[in-house]
């Protein structure tokens, strides 16, 4: 039933050869990889306005030059991260820049702030899409977090049936919604400009404001940078895209990079002119769509579709996620499960987990993306400034034609990455401090698995020094708990492997049942050897236990091995197996981890 269930969810296996197809097309790799850039302009703008609130809306002519100082980074990132799509063609971003060029810790910081970041993608794009629908249904506002986890379940088993096919379905919302705010905003401007908007709506351009700092307005900028959050993604899935994968995956950055830039100005310009100021229950692009639109039918256009890609913005995390987890395993930093890949290609496990963390995160934030948005900024210009730093010393050290510009443009990147994430972890310390502890304690277990990997390695290695002792026979010990088809059968697997000496160990609960066992044994098995161990507390393992360690220990002295050779009964249904003690499991769990005896099981599998 699983089986079938899967099969629905996920669709059929694919081969290994279909592979190739699963690659995108430049218009499917805008859609799935620049989701997440192009929604944050439903709530970058929106988190301009809060800082400026605190002085009052007469600031609120400040979003506008600050638009234009983020659109500054905005430019700088992308000519950056092209420069990077070129440098590292087989993907990878800030991780293989910064592990390469500026040492293995600066590498496992940056992938660390990436994989946290593409969890908090997750569930600050699934919370933002459900805030845009609860403000077009309040109704609904009650029911946040139980709707969140609903779509990263739903976003999660699309994922899970392959990148194109998801890319094919997600690809409509993404591209209505860039046509819904070009309508918006041309609209917007026509109003506007047509004397449709009333001039005491807002304060004029210019008007002095009593409070105002540059720290204020330094603080307003590094919230407005959040809407900058998915512009890496790109360059991590440069494998995703079709051949020549380097040449789309740059000009698809482009792409994405003016869409930005025109959505995030006009949103802005719209919200200033309007007068509009930040609300907890209705969103920024909402109430300018109310404005402009009233509440008919282009207005429901608009925040459903808003609705769609701030959901479907979580895409790019898994899209990226993935690739990110792969190649730190790849490398032995993190299990080696997020390497395989699934039914249908992608890498499943990666998916699962980022699902999973997910909604873990949106349960514990209860849904409300105000607490979430700063931490997953600071965690995104984090891996921005290692890289665009790790971009400078190789072109500083590798020095290739047109390096002056190249390291010119990788500088500015750096020192306005660097700038933003100072100010976020200044002004916002007390929502961010924790990536302050748990990035460290990231890199720590980074490397605690990457000395396992290399200790397994040592031990696997045949050219290893390790000395390996003869053997010389096996004693074949078989824990019986009757006389019984199944103990007969796993007796006669035993004398068929012509072991030195076989004996059955009988573990028994009262002396009168330990007797009359061993003149049953006697009678039906006489060659082979029985030995009954009583048990006063009624436990099998504690006995056999010892039992086994006194002959593990005379067999060591003579270059022999221990064998324990468990019967097993197997029901003709997978439900019987409740109905029955599941004791020769426990006995396997137990001697797993005994150095020097094999384990094996001998089934008997039930007819009816």
């Amino acid at each position: 039933m699983l089986s079938v269930v899967k099969r629905f969810l996920i669709g059929r296996p694919l081969k290994s050869s279909e592979l190739g197809d699963q690659k995108l097309n430049k218009t499917k790799a805008l859609a799935i990889l620049s989701s997440d850039a192009l929604s944050s302009v439903a709530y970058g703008p929106e988190q301009i306005l809060l800082v400026l609130m605190t002085i009052g809306t007469v600031a609120f002519w400040y979003s506008i030059p600050i638009a234009v100082g983020v659109l500054i980074l905005l430019l700088a990132l992308i000519l950056s991260y092209r420069q990077i799509i070129f440098a590292y063609p087989r993907g990878g971003g800030a991780y293989v820049v910064s592990k390469e060029n500026l040492g293995e810790n600066a590498g496992l910081i940056a992938g660390g702030s990436l994989l946290v970041d593409y969890i908090l993608t997750v569930a600050v794009s699934v919370s933002a899409g459900t805030d845009a629908i609860t403000s077009a249904i309040p109704s609904l506002h009650d029911h946040n977090v139980l709707i969140a986890s609903v779509l990263v379940i739903l976003i999660t088993i699309l994922n899970l049936r392959g990148i194109t096919e998801s890319a094919s379905i997600l690809a409509y919302p993404v591209y209505l919604f860039v046509l819904a705010l070009f309508i918006l905003i041309g609209v917007g401007l026509f109003n506007i400009i047509t004397g449709n908007v009333s001039p005491d709506l807002h304060a004029p351009i210019g008007t002095p404001v009593a409070g105002i700092t540059l720290f204020l307005l330094l603080r307003a900028f590094a919230s407005g940078s959040s809407a900058l959050t998915g512009v890496e993604a790109i360059s991590n899935a440069i494998p995703n895209f079709k051949y020549p994968s380097a040449k789309n995956a740059a000009k698809t950055l482009a792409i994405m990079g003016s869409l930005l830039a025109v959505l995030l100005v006009g949103i802005v310009v719209l919200a200033f002119y309007y007068g509009i100021s930040p609300k907890v229950e209705e969103t920024v692009i909402s109430q300018i769509a109310s404005e402009t639109f009233g509440r008919n039918y282009m207005y429901y256009f608009i925040q459903g579709t808003t609705a769609l890609i701030l959901v479907l913005a979580a895409n790019t995390g898994y899209s990226a996620f993935p690739l990110l987890a792969f190649n730190l395993s790849k490398d032995k930093y993190i299990p080696s499960m997020y390497k395989m890949r699934g039914d249908r290609l992608g890498y499943s496990n990666g998916i699962i987990t980022l699902g999973i963390t997910s909604i873990l995160l949106i349960v514990i934030f209860k849904g409300e993306t105000e607490q979430l948005i700063p931490l997953y900024a600071v965690g995104v210009f984090i891996p921005f400034t290692l890289s665009q730093t790790g971009m400078l010393v190789k072109w500083f050290r590798e020095k290739p034609k047109g390096w002056v510009g190249k390291l010119t443009i990788n500088f500015v990147g750096a020192l306005i990455s660097f700038t933003v994430m100072m100010i976020f972890f200044i002004t916002k310390f007390g929502q961010v401090w924790a990536v302050l502890i748990f990035l460290p304690l990231l890199v720590l277990g980074f490397h605690k698995v990457k000395r396992h990997y290399v200790a397994v390695g040592e031990q696997l290695s045949i050219s290893s020094c390790e000395p390996v002792m003869p053997i010389e026979g096996n004693i074949i010990l078989v824990p019986v708990a009757g006389i019984t088809h199944v103990v007969e059968n796993s007796l006669n697997y035993a004398k068929s492997l012509n072991p030195a000496h076989i004996i059955a160990v009988y573990v028994a609960f009262d002396k009168e049942d330990e007797k009359s066992f061993e003149e049953k044994w006697k009678k039906w098995q006489p060659d082979i050897r029985l030995v009954t161990l009583y048990s006063h507390y009624r436990s099998i393992i504690q006995p056999l236990s010892k039992f086994i360690s006194k002959v593990e220990n005379k067999a060591e002295e003579s270059n022999y091995r221990v064998t324990v050779l468990i019967p097993q009964f197997i029901p003709k249904k997978g439900w019987h197996n409740i109905l029955h003690n599941q004791s020769s499991l426990l006995i396997k769990a137990i001697l797993l981890y005994r150095k020097d005896v094999v384990v094996t099981t001998v089934p008997y599998h039930f007819k009816k």
